[in-house]
């Protein structure tokens, strides 16, 4: 399994409130409202965004990175509104070792409603059913205790933290690192089932 067998042509994926797609600059309005607040880019490693070509900087950025077929982010959009309320990616994969890591950030209107759980569970079983994956990673600043929260919710197993793992505006951040394996994820998804909770 190699990067363009995925990312030659990001496939939408879909969940009950979500619709996980290609961005498009028809999304920067969108995409420029979540970015330019400070509350969200405090716990990410992208600067906030001060002004729309900040933001179109960034999706013209995402935009060759689909032409190229390189890992790149999925929108997330909301169906209730057809809103791009955040994004999603594979921010690594590791095709030898078959392993990657997820990263993710929600507009802070939609925080609180299980949004990224949701999102996150979408794209780990994805990377487990279709991308070969047998282990997916994240990792959040230490501080950030409601994506440490998320993570645990998809059952992910918190590793340890990585001090002073890396150095984000100007400062060394250490870092929370969760991961789930494939048979893991689907005993959990089993265990759900027959629990009957919804998925």
């Amino acid at each position: 399994m190699e990067v363009e067998d995925i990312f030659g042509n990001l496939p939408t994926l879909e969940t009950e409130r979500l619709l996980l797609r290609k961005v498009t600059l028809h999304d920067l309005e969108d995409i420029y409202h979540y970015g330019s607040n400070e509350e969200v880019s405090r716990y990410v490693t992208w600067d906030t965004h001060h002004t729309l070509s900040d933001t179109k900087e960034y999706v013209d950025f995402v935009l060759n990175r689909y032409e190229n077929k390189r890992v790149a982010p999925w929108g997330i959009e909301y169906k209730g509104n057809g809103k791009l309320i955040g994004t999603i990616d594979f921010v690594s994969w590791q095709t030898g070792h078959r392993t990657a890591e997820i990263g993710y950030v929600i507009s802070s209107d939609y925080w609180g409603k299980g949004i990224a759980t949701e999102v996150a569970n979408e794209v780990i079983k994805f990377g487990f059913q279709q991308m070969d994956l047998v282990r997916i990673q994240a990792k959040c600043f230490e501080k950030n205790i409601g994506s440490a929260r998320v993570m645990e919710k998809v059952g992910m197993s918190y590793e340890g933290t990585i001090r002073k793992g890396m150095v984000v505006k100007g400062e060394h951040q250490d870092l929370k690192l969760h991961s789930i394996l494939k048979e893991e994820f689907f005993s959990n998804q089993h265990l759900k089932l027959e629990s009957g909770i919804k998925l």
